[in-house]
């Protein structure tokens, strides 16, 4: 929940500029509703794409407030996030919430990031796979494996979210290891063209050794965001990859 126009204005084209200097980058920005139009604006006709932050499970009806697949999809959105740590903790969303929200952005033609990651507690009483593992499986059994060709798995450790810490790059890919794993155990194939992003306070200075890891795909990049020469040092050290 940041940013004005001028901000989104300013953001999303150094983002471009950056883009269109080296190349296709797989780069997609997801900003507040209010900024999905202007985002859009910029966005059009280069290899950034957009994305929103979160999305209704319904079609459309008396929900008010809240925003439906085919609206963003409308906007111009290509992706949507599902099940970040600050929506399954701020508003209580269940695992099978974030199920259904993936499955109807699916049916809907939107693409999907689908985040999941243990609390601090969680991964202190060493539960971080069995909690890994039951979010997605979840979405597993909602939409079925072969959707994870157009699921993009973001590892969220809620411990090291806008905290200032980062998990070890050995704690990161042991974990999307342990992803990556559970998805091979029912599709091979898509399981190694599946991404899967870290998500925890990644940043310029930490973005390159966290992306030499063989299970580390990308980011999804929070507070590092907000400026673009940080965002763009990140994008950097993944185009090294």
């Amino acid at each position: 929940m940041n940013g004005c126009r001028a901000m989104a204005t300013d953001l999303c084209t150094q983002v471009c500029d950056y883009s269109r200097r080296v190349g296709k980058t797989g780069i997609v920005v997801c900003p507040p509703y209010t900024l999905l139009d202007a985002a859009a604006q910029i966005l059009e006709g280069s290899t950034v794409l957009l994305g929103a932050q979160d999305v209704d499970i319904h079609d459309s009806g008396p929900y008010t407030g809240q925003i439906s697949a085919g609206m963003l999809k409308d906007m111009g959105c290509d992706y949507v996030i599902a099940g970040h740590s600050e929506r399954r903790t701020l508003h209580a969303e269940t695992d099978q919430l974030v199920a259904g929200k993936a499955g109807k952005a699916l049916e809907c033609g939107l693409d999907v990031f689908l985040c999941i990651g243990e609390t601090r507690e969680e991964r202190i009483a060493g539960e971080t796979r069995k909690v890994v593992s039951r979010q997605l499986q979840a979405v597993i059994s909602r939409v079925g494996i072969q959707s994870f060709t157009r699921i993009i798995i973001a590892y969220e450790p809620v411990w090291a979210i806008g905290t200032g810490l980062t998990a070890t790059p050995a704690q990161a890919q042991e974990v999307h290891q342990a992803i990556r794993q559970q998805l091979e155990y029912l599709d091979k194939e898509v399981a190694r063209g599946c991404r899967i992003l870290y998500g925890g306070s990644m940043k310029p200075g930490n973005a390159a050794e966290l992306m030499v890891q063989p299970d580390v795909d990308g980011g999804l990049v929070g507070g590092a965001s907000l400026n673009a020469d940080d965002f763009i040092g990140i994008c950097q050290a993944v185009q090294g990859k």
